[in-house]
C-alpha cells in the first residue's frame, strides 16, 4: 500500500482557507462614547464582545464568522467605503461629514446615555450677538465636523473660518472661537459652559452601513441581515416588558379592555375551566399605571418579566 502524498490535499486545504476568509465579516465597532452602549446592545442580541488584553483595537467575540475592529466612528464610513471594512456602526453625522458612498442598511436609535438621537448644533455664548447663521459672517468656528459645517455655511451664503478641533470645543469660546458646531445628547455640557443652541444642523442616529461590494456577496449580505434583525429585536425590547397573569373568565373582557398589546394577547386555558392565563408585551412605561388597573379589574398572579429581543 502506497503512502499518501502529503501534498495531495493541498487544493482542498487552500479552498477551505479561502472559504474561511470569505465567510468572515469585517465589522467596525465605534470606539469611544458609543463603545459600551454598542457592546451592551450586541450582548442582548446574542453576541458577547470582550476586549482582549494588549489588543485594544481587536475585540474578541463569540462568533467565529465576525472579525470586529474597534475604530473611531469618525473613520468608519471611510473604511467601509474603501472596502477595508465590510460593514460598521457609526453615526449619520459622520456619514454626512465624510460624504461617504455607503449603503445604510439599518437605523438604530441609541446613544451613549439614552435611547434618543443626538443633534449636531451650532452653539454660541449666552451673551453673544450671534443669534442666527447669518451672524457668523467672517467669524471663527471650532468643530470636529469641518466638512458638514462648511456645507451648512455655503447653503446659507455665509463665509466664515472653520477650524478643526480635537474635541472639547466648548472650552474654546469665546477666547479661541466665536461659535462651535458640536454634537449634543442632553445639552448639559453646553449649559455647563454657558452656551446656547443657535441652530440644529442635523439630527443623527446610529446607522449600520455596508460596503457596496460586501452587499453583493450573498453570504455577507445574509450575515448582515441576520445581525440587523437581532440588533433591531434587542433595541425593540429595551423599552418593552412581558406581563403574565391569571384571569377569571367572568373578568376577561374587563381586563382585555385595558391591554395595549402589540397584536392580540395570548390566552391559554388553565386546569380550572373558569380561569385563563393571559400574556402580553407592553411598553415598560405603561406598566406603572396599567398594573394597578389590571389588579382592580380582576387579574391575579401578575408577573412582569424583562425581554431580550422583540422581532416584529
Amino acid at each position: 500500500m502506497c503512502a499518501q502524498d502529503p501534498g495531495s490535499d493541498a487544493p482542498g486545504l487552500l479552498k477551505r482557507e479561502r472559504d474561511n476568509l470569505e465567510h468572515r465579516l469585517k465589522l467596525g465597532i465605534p470606539k469611544g462614547s458609543l463603545q459600551e452602549a454598542t457592546f451592551a446592545l450586541f450582548k442582548k442580541a446574542g453576541y458577547d464582545f470582550r476586549m482582549s488584553s494588549g489588543r485594544s483595537y481587536h475585540p474578541v467575540v463569540d462568533d467565529p464568522e465576525l472579525d470586529p475592529l474597534l475604530i473611531r466612528p469618525q473613520e468608519i464610513p471611510r473604511y467601509v467605503e474603501q472596502g477595508i471594512l465590510d460593514a460598521g456602526l457609526t453615526g449619520k453625522d459622520w456619514i454626512e461629514d465624510n460624504g461617504s458612498d455607503v449603503l445604510e442598511v439599518a437605523e438604530f436609535t441609541y446613544s451613549k446615555a439614552t435611547l434618543n438621537p443626538i443633534r449636531i448644533v451650532l452653539a454660541a455664548p449666552n451673551d453673544s450677538p450671534i443669534v442666527s447663521v447669518k451672524d457668523l459672517q467672517h467669524r471663527r468656528i471650532a468643530t470636529e465636523y469641518v466638512r458638514l459645517t462648511e456645507r451648512y455655511l455655503a447653503q446659507h451664503g455665509v463665509q466664515a473660518h472653520v477650524e478643526f478641533s480635537w474635541g472639547a470645543c466648548e472650552v474654546k469660546v469665546p477666547d479661541l472661537a466665536d461659535a462651535i458646531v458640536v454634537n449634543t445628547e442632553t445639552g448639559s455640557s453646553l449649559r455647563a459652559h454657558n452656551l446656547r443652541v443657535v441652530d440644529t444642523l442635523l439630527v443623527s442616529t446610529t446607522r449600520l452601513i455596508v460596503n457596496h461590494g460586501a452587499w453583493q456577496n450573498a453570504w455577507k449580505r445574509n450575515k448582515i441581515e441576520n445581525i440587523t434583525m437581532l440588533l433591531r429585536g434587542a433595541l425593540n425590547a429595551e423599552q418593552m416588558v412581558g406581563l403574565k397573569m391569571n384571569v377569571a373568565r367572568d373578568h376577561l373582557q374587563a381586563v382585555m379592555a385595558l391591554l395595549p398589546a402589540l397584536k392580540n394577547p395570548t390566552i391559554a386555558p388553565l386546569s380550572s375551566p373558569d380561569w385563563v392565563a393571559l400574556e402580553i408585551i407592553v411598553s415598560e412605561k405603561a406598566v406603572r399605571d396599567l398594573l394597578p388597573q389590571l389588579k382592580r379589574a380582576g387579574a391575579e398572579g401578575i408577573v412582569e418579566y424583562p425581554l431580550n429581543k422583540v422581532v416584529y
